[in-house]
Protein backbone atom coordinates (compact mmCIF):
# COMPACT_ATOMS: atom_id res chain seq x y z
CA UNK A 1 0.00 0.00 0.00
CA UNK A 2 2.91 2.39 0.56
CA UNK A 3 1.93 5.55 2.44
CA UNK A 4 -1.88 5.84 2.67
CA UNK A 5 -3.19 9.38 2.21
CA UNK A 6 -6.74 10.39 3.22
CA UNK A 7 -7.84 13.77 1.92
CA UNK A 8 -9.60 15.94 -0.62
CA UNK A 9 -9.38 16.71 -4.30
CA UNK A 10 -9.98 20.31 -5.30
CA UNK A 11 -10.03 22.18 -8.57
CA UNK A 12 -7.83 25.24 -8.10
CA UNK A 13 -8.78 28.34 -10.09
CA UNK A 14 -5.88 30.78 -9.79
CA UNK A 15 -5.66 34.37 -10.99
CA UNK A 16 -2.19 35.96 -11.29
CA UNK A 17 -1.70 39.72 -11.41
CA UNK A 18 0.94 40.66 -13.98
CA UNK A 19 1.56 44.11 -12.46
CA UNK A 20 1.59 45.43 -8.87
CA UNK A 21 -1.62 44.19 -7.28
CA UNK A 22 -4.30 46.81 -6.50
CA UNK A 23 -6.64 45.79 -3.66
CA UNK A 24 -10.31 46.57 -4.39
CA UNK A 25 -9.42 47.43 -8.00
CA UNK A 26 -9.22 45.79 -11.42
CA UNK A 27 -6.02 43.84 -12.05
CA UNK A 28 -4.83 42.59 -15.43
CA UNK A 29 -3.33 39.11 -15.42
CA UNK A 30 -3.73 35.44 -16.27
CA UNK A 31 -6.03 32.69 -15.01
CA UNK A 32 -5.19 29.00 -14.64
CA UNK A 33 -7.26 25.98 -13.61
CA UNK A 34 -5.42 22.95 -12.22
CA UNK A 35 -5.96 19.89 -10.02
CA UNK A 36 -5.41 20.71 -6.35
CA UNK A 37 -6.46 19.94 -2.80
CA UNK A 38 -4.12 19.27 0.12
CA UNK A 39 -4.58 15.50 0.07
CA UNK A 40 -4.26 15.26 -3.71
CA UNK A 41 -1.14 17.44 -3.73
CA UNK A 42 0.48 15.37 -0.98
CA UNK A 43 -0.23 12.00 -2.58
CA UNK A 44 1.16 13.17 -5.93
CA UNK A 45 4.27 14.64 -4.28
CA UNK A 46 4.90 11.29 -2.57
CA UNK A 47 4.28 9.46 -5.84
CA UNK A 48 6.79 11.74 -7.58
CA UNK A 49 9.49 10.30 -5.33
CA UNK A 50 8.52 6.91 -6.82
CA UNK A 51 7.02 5.60 -3.56
CA UNK A 52 3.65 4.44 -4.99
CA UNK A 53 1.24 5.73 -2.29
CA UNK A 54 -2.47 4.92 -1.93
CA UNK A 55 -5.14 7.65 -2.04
CA UNK A 56 -8.48 7.43 -0.21
CA UNK A 57 -10.69 10.19 -1.60
CA UNK A 58 -13.51 11.09 -3.97
CA UNK A 59 -13.87 12.97 -7.25
CA UNK A 60 -16.77 14.31 -9.29
CA UNK A 61 -18.57 11.79 -11.46
CA UNK A 62 -17.69 13.60 -14.69
CA UNK A 63 -14.87 14.16 -17.16
CA UNK A 64 -12.93 16.36 -14.71
CA UNK A 65 -13.04 13.67 -12.03
CA UNK A 66 -11.92 11.06 -14.52
CA UNK A 67 -9.04 13.33 -15.54
CA UNK A 68 -7.88 13.58 -11.91
CA UNK A 69 -7.82 9.79 -11.53
CA UNK A 70 -6.10 9.30 -14.88
CA UNK A 71 -3.28 11.70 -13.91
CA UNK A 72 -2.78 10.04 -10.52
CA UNK A 73 -2.66 6.64 -12.20
CA UNK A 74 0.10 7.90 -14.51
CA UNK A 75 2.08 8.96 -11.45
CA UNK A 76 1.73 5.47 -9.92
CA UNK A 77 -0.79 6.38 -7.23
CA UNK A 78 -3.03 3.49 -6.15
CA UNK A 79 -6.50 4.91 -6.94
CA UNK A 80 -8.49 1.76 -6.12
CA UNK A 81 -10.05 3.47 -3.09
CA UNK A 82 -11.33 6.62 -4.84
CA UNK A 83 -15.06 7.07 -5.46
CA UNK A 84 -16.66 8.97 -8.36
CA UNK A 85 -19.72 10.78 -6.98
CA UNK A 86 -21.66 14.03 -7.29
CA UNK A 87 -19.95 16.86 -5.32
CA UNK A 88 -16.91 14.64 -4.82
CA UNK A 89 -14.44 17.51 -5.32
CA UNK A 90 -14.03 20.95 -3.80
CA UNK A 91 -13.19 24.25 -5.50
CA UNK A 92 -10.53 26.79 -4.47
CA UNK A 93 -10.62 30.26 -6.02
CA UNK A 94 -7.49 32.34 -5.36
CA UNK A 95 -5.93 35.63 -6.43
CA UNK A 96 -2.15 36.12 -6.40
CA UNK A 97 -0.17 39.34 -6.43
CA UNK A 98 2.75 39.97 -8.79
CA UNK A 99 5.17 38.40 -6.28
CA UNK A 100 3.33 35.07 -6.27
CA UNK A 101 1.65 35.38 -2.85
CA UNK A 102 -2.05 34.71 -2.22
CA UNK A 103 -3.95 37.92 -1.44
CA UNK A 104 -7.51 36.49 -1.37
CA UNK A 105 -9.18 33.10 -1.62
CA UNK A 106 -12.51 31.31 -1.20
CA UNK A 107 -13.02 27.54 -1.00
CA UNK A 108 -15.96 25.14 -1.22
CA UNK A 109 -15.33 21.81 0.48
CA UNK A 110 -16.52 18.49 -1.01
CA UNK A 111 -18.93 15.97 0.50
CA UNK A 112 -16.95 13.60 2.75
CA UNK A 113 -19.65 10.94 2.99
CA UNK A 114 -18.07 8.78 0.25
CA UNK A 115 -14.79 8.50 2.20
CA UNK A 116 -16.68 7.11 5.21
CA UNK A 117 -18.30 4.56 2.89
CA UNK A 118 -14.85 3.53 1.58
CA UNK A 119 -13.65 3.02 5.16
CA UNK A 120 -16.70 0.91 6.03
CA UNK A 121 -16.20 -1.29 2.98
CA UNK A 122 -12.38 -1.56 2.72
CA UNK A 123 -10.92 -0.25 6.01
CA UNK A 124 -8.92 -3.31 7.06
CA UNK A 125 -7.71 -3.93 3.52
CA UNK A 126 -6.46 -0.34 3.17
CA UNK A 127 -4.61 0.03 6.45
CA UNK A 128 -3.17 -3.35 7.41
CA UNK A 129 -0.20 -3.10 5.01
CA UNK A 130 0.30 0.69 5.01
CA UNK A 131 3.85 2.01 5.49
CA UNK A 132 2.29 4.98 7.36
CA UNK A 133 -0.86 7.11 7.24
CA UNK A 134 -1.36 10.75 6.23
CA UNK A 135 -4.58 12.61 7.02
CA UNK A 136 -5.92 16.13 6.76
CA UNK A 137 -6.64 16.65 10.46
CA UNK A 138 -9.50 19.06 9.71
CA UNK A 139 -11.46 16.60 7.56
CA UNK A 140 -14.78 15.31 8.99
CA UNK A 141 -14.28 14.21 12.58
CA UNK A 142 -15.77 10.74 12.04
CA UNK A 143 -13.20 10.06 9.30
CA UNK A 144 -10.37 11.17 11.61
CA UNK A 145 -11.75 8.97 14.39
CA UNK A 146 -11.93 5.91 12.12
CA UNK A 147 -8.43 6.58 10.78
CA UNK A 148 -6.97 6.45 14.29
CA UNK A 149 -8.99 3.31 15.02
CA UNK A 150 -7.32 1.51 12.13
CA UNK A 151 -3.91 3.06 12.83
CA UNK A 152 -3.95 1.77 16.40
CA UNK A 153 -5.40 -1.60 15.35
CA UNK A 154 -2.49 -2.21 12.95
CA UNK A 155 0.25 -0.23 14.73
CA UNK A 156 0.67 2.42 12.01
CA UNK A 157 2.09 5.92 12.51
CA UNK A 158 -0.11 8.87 11.53
CA UNK A 159 1.13 12.18 10.09
CA UNK A 160 -1.23 15.16 10.04
CA UNK A 161 -1.44 18.23 7.84
CA UNK A 162 -3.93 21.07 8.18
CA UNK A 163 -5.86 23.23 5.73
CA UNK A 164 -8.26 24.89 8.21
CA UNK A 165 -6.69 25.63 11.60
CA UNK A 166 -10.00 26.81 13.08
CA UNK A 167 -11.25 23.24 12.82
CA UNK A 168 -7.91 21.66 13.69
CA UNK A 169 -7.68 23.32 17.12
CA UNK A 170 -10.82 21.44 18.07
CA UNK A 171 -8.91 18.21 17.36
CA UNK A 172 -6.10 18.60 19.92
CA UNK A 173 -6.98 15.16 21.31
CA UNK A 174 -6.10 13.66 17.92
CA UNK A 175 -3.03 15.84 17.40
CA UNK A 176 -1.50 14.32 20.56
CA UNK A 177 -1.80 10.86 18.96
CA UNK A 178 0.03 11.61 15.72
CA UNK A 179 3.70 11.00 14.95
CA UNK A 180 4.33 14.51 13.61
CA UNK A 181 2.22 17.63 13.09
CA UNK A 182 3.25 20.16 10.44
CA UNK A 183 1.81 23.67 10.13
CA UNK A 184 2.88 27.22 9.33
CA UNK A 185 3.88 30.04 11.67
CA UNK A 186 0.42 31.61 11.91
CA UNK A 187 -1.25 28.23 12.49
CA UNK A 188 1.21 27.39 15.26
CA UNK A 189 0.26 30.64 17.00
CA UNK A 190 -3.42 29.70 16.78
CA UNK A 191 -2.73 26.21 18.14
CA UNK A 192 -0.89 27.53 21.20
CA UNK A 193 -2.98 30.72 21.62
CA UNK A 194 0.08 32.95 21.13
CA UNK A 195 1.26 35.46 18.55
CA UNK A 196 4.27 34.17 16.60
CA UNK A 197 3.94 36.55 13.64
CA UNK A 198 6.90 38.74 14.63
CA UNK A 199 9.10 35.91 15.89
CA UNK A 200 12.23 34.91 14.02
CA UNK A 201 12.97 31.24 13.38
CA UNK A 202 15.68 31.27 16.05
CA UNK A 203 13.29 32.77 18.59
CA UNK A 204 10.58 30.21 17.82
CA UNK A 205 13.11 27.36 18.09
CA UNK A 206 13.56 28.31 21.76
CA UNK A 207 9.79 28.34 22.39
CA UNK A 208 8.54 25.34 20.43
CA UNK A 209 10.17 22.53 22.50
CA UNK A 210 8.40 23.70 25.67
CA UNK A 211 5.09 24.18 23.88
CA UNK A 212 4.99 20.67 22.42
CA UNK A 213 6.14 19.20 25.72
CA UNK A 214 3.28 20.79 27.65
CA UNK A 215 0.77 19.99 24.87
CA UNK A 216 2.09 16.38 24.61
CA UNK A 217 2.60 16.60 20.84
CA UNK A 218 5.26 13.99 19.88
CA UNK A 219 6.88 15.90 17.00
CA UNK A 220 6.10 19.22 15.34
CA UNK A 221 7.46 21.26 12.44
CA UNK A 222 6.57 24.91 11.82
CA UNK A 223 7.24 26.33 8.36
CA UNK A 224 8.35 29.97 8.22
CA UNK A 225 8.66 30.78 4.53
CA UNK A 226 12.01 32.27 3.62
CA UNK A 227 13.36 31.68 7.14
CA UNK A 228 13.04 27.92 6.79
CA UNK A 229 11.40 25.52 9.24
CA UNK A 230 11.55 25.10 13.02
CA UNK A 231 11.35 21.54 14.34
CA UNK A 232 11.16 19.91 17.77
CA UNK A 233 10.31 16.57 19.37
CA UNK A 234 9.74 15.16 22.85
CA UNK A 235 13.29 13.74 22.97
CA UNK A 236 14.94 17.15 22.79
CA UNK A 237 15.82 17.24 19.08
CA UNK A 238 15.12 20.79 17.90
CA UNK A 239 16.49 23.42 15.58
CA UNK A 240 15.99 25.44 12.40
CA UNK A 241 16.38 24.04 8.91
CA UNK A 242 17.12 26.91 6.47
CA UNK A 243 15.11 27.53 3.31
CA UNK A 244 16.75 27.21 -0.09
CA UNK A 245 17.00 30.46 -2.03
CA UNK A 246 14.91 30.30 -5.23
CA UNK A 247 13.00 32.76 -7.40
CA UNK A 248 9.36 32.71 -6.25
CA UNK A 249 6.74 32.22 -8.97
CA UNK A 250 3.81 30.69 -7.05
CA UNK A 251 3.79 29.53 -3.42
CA UNK A 252 0.71 27.29 -3.83
CA UNK A 253 1.50 23.70 -2.89
CA UNK A 254 4.89 24.49 -1.32
CA UNK A 255 3.62 23.70 2.17
CA UNK A 256 2.10 20.44 0.94
CA UNK A 257 5.38 19.47 -0.74
CA UNK A 258 7.32 20.28 2.44
CA UNK A 259 4.94 18.15 4.50
CA UNK A 260 5.25 15.31 1.99
CA UNK A 261 9.02 15.35 2.34
CA UNK A 262 8.83 15.29 6.15
CA UNK A 263 6.37 12.40 6.02
CA UNK A 264 8.54 10.48 3.55
CA UNK A 265 11.65 11.00 5.65
CA UNK A 266 10.13 9.94 8.95
CA UNK A 267 8.28 6.99 7.43
CA UNK A 268 11.47 5.58 5.95
CA UNK A 269 13.84 6.01 8.86
CA UNK A 270 15.25 9.54 8.72
CA UNK A 271 15.75 11.87 11.69
CA UNK A 272 13.47 14.87 12.08
CA UNK A 273 16.15 17.22 10.74
CA UNK A 274 16.87 14.92 7.78
CA UNK A 275 13.13 14.76 7.07
CA UNK A 276 12.98 18.58 7.09
CA UNK A 277 15.83 18.59 4.56
CA UNK A 278 13.78 16.42 2.19
CA UNK A 279 10.74 18.64 2.71
CA UNK A 280 12.76 21.78 2.04
CA UNK A 281 14.11 20.40 -1.23
CA UNK A 282 10.67 19.34 -2.48
CA UNK A 283 9.11 22.69 -1.51
CA UNK A 284 11.84 24.66 -3.28
CA UNK A 285 11.02 22.92 -6.56
CA UNK A 286 7.35 23.92 -6.27
CA UNK A 287 7.89 27.60 -5.41
CA UNK A 288 9.87 28.36 -8.55
CA UNK A 289 7.16 27.10 -10.96
CA UNK A 290 3.42 27.63 -11.49
CA UNK A 291 2.81 23.93 -10.70
CA UNK A 292 1.55 22.96 -7.23
CA UNK A 293 3.44 19.65 -7.00
CA UNK A 294 7.11 18.69 -7.10
CA UNK A 295 8.84 17.17 -10.15
CA UNK A 296 10.01 13.54 -10.33
CA UNK A 297 12.80 12.31 -8.05
CA UNK A 298 14.23 8.90 -7.25
CA UNK A 299 14.06 7.82 -3.57
CA UNK A 300 17.80 7.09 -3.66
CA UNK A 301 18.42 10.83 -4.11
CA UNK A 302 17.24 11.21 -0.51
CA UNK A 303 18.93 8.06 0.79
CA UNK A 304 15.61 6.20 0.97
CA UNK A 305 15.11 2.49 0.42
CA UNK A 306 11.85 0.62 0.95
Amino acid sequence: MGIVVIGDVFIDIKGFSTSPYIPYGRNAGTIAQIHGGVGRNVVEDIANVELEPTFVSSVDDDAMGEDVIRKLDRHKVNTKYMKKVKNGMGTWLAVFDHEGDVVASISKRPDHGPIEQIFDEYGDEIFKDADSIVIEIDIDREIVKKTFHYAEKYGKKVYAIVSNMTIAIERRDFIRRIECFVCNQQEAGILFSEDYEEMSAEELSKVLPERIKSAKIPKMVVTMGGEGAVYADQNGECGVYPALKVDVVDTTGAGDAFFSGVCIGLTYGKTLREACAIGTRLASTVICTSENICPRFMPEEFGITR
